[in-house]
């Protein structure tokens, strides 16, 4: 599996929710570019970005900031958070950007998702962001009455190529990743998945090898990077290889 650490930005800042809530976010003192840079620097070939001004469509985003992560690195880059429309995607692609995350209009329209990941092979990715099993859209402020189960089997149908799945009453809370309902969600879908929130310590990243190491393909990061209770390095070096060909 990947270590993939997330950067995740509102109004130009490197921020972490807790419980996806925006009222309770803590703000942390780092440029994104050269927090980017340093990653880069550790051996990390993957990053995640999120843009929660875009996700939860406020009328702003972060795309310059964006722009100017992926000039200053060549890791491979994913972006999630208000991926929307046409534009949208013309935008993040023209950018340099390489996968592209679709949460909110996975659920809204899956025959929009189907028909870009039919134009851009080996692009998209679905983020399934889910509370006590509902999926949660519109940067997870709306519920949409579907399951996370549910949704899995909808973004194998539409052709994308693996599926972000994000416990979000674990997110920022430091309290262990969701494993058993990622592994639920590969089995749904058959395909790779990417566990996101929670992550503690490094012997969750030793359990998700354990238990999942065939269906979980990454393991995305965030405040225990932060809170300094990984080290990011030595990780990446133990876990730096996927035996997904494309995800």
């Amino acid at each position: 599996m990947l270590i993939i650490p997330a950067i995740d930005l509102l109004d130009g800042k490197c921020v972490r929710l807790f419980k996806g809530s925006y009222e309770d976010l803590t703000e942390y003192n780092y440029n994104p570019v050269e927090l980017a840079r340093n990653f880069e620097k550790m051996g990390i070939q993957r990053l995640h970005l999120v843009d929660l001004n875009a996700a939860r469509g406020d009328g702003s985003n972060n795309r310059a900031i964006i722009a100017d992560i992926r000039s200053a690195v060549s890791m491979t880059i994913e972006v999630g958070g208000g991926i929307r429309s046409q534009q949208d995607v013309d935008e993040l692609l023209e950018a340099g950007i390489n996968k592209l995350i679709v949460g909110t209009l996975l659920i809204r329209s899956p025959d929009t998702v189907a028909s870009w990941a039919s134009q851009h092979p080996e692009t998209f990715i679905a983020g399934i962001d889910a509370n006590a099993g509902e999926v949660r859209i519109s940067g997870w402020e709306e519920g949409s009455a579907m399951s996370d189960t549910e949704a899995a089997r909808l973004a194998r149908e539409t052709g994308v190529t693996s599926i972000i799945y994000t416990s979000i009453q674990r997110d920022g809370t430091m309290q262990g990743p969701d494993i058993e309902n990622s592994i639920m969600v590969a089995d749904s879908s058959g395909l790779p998945v990417i566990v996101s929130g929670g992550i503690r310590g490094p012997q969750d990243f030793a359990e998700i090898e354990e238990v999942g190491s065939d269906r979980i393909a990454g393991v995305i990061t965030g405040k225990a990077i932060y809170e300094g209770t990984i080290d990011l390095k030595s990780l990446a070096q133990k876990y730096n290889s996927t035996g997904f060909e494309v995800w």
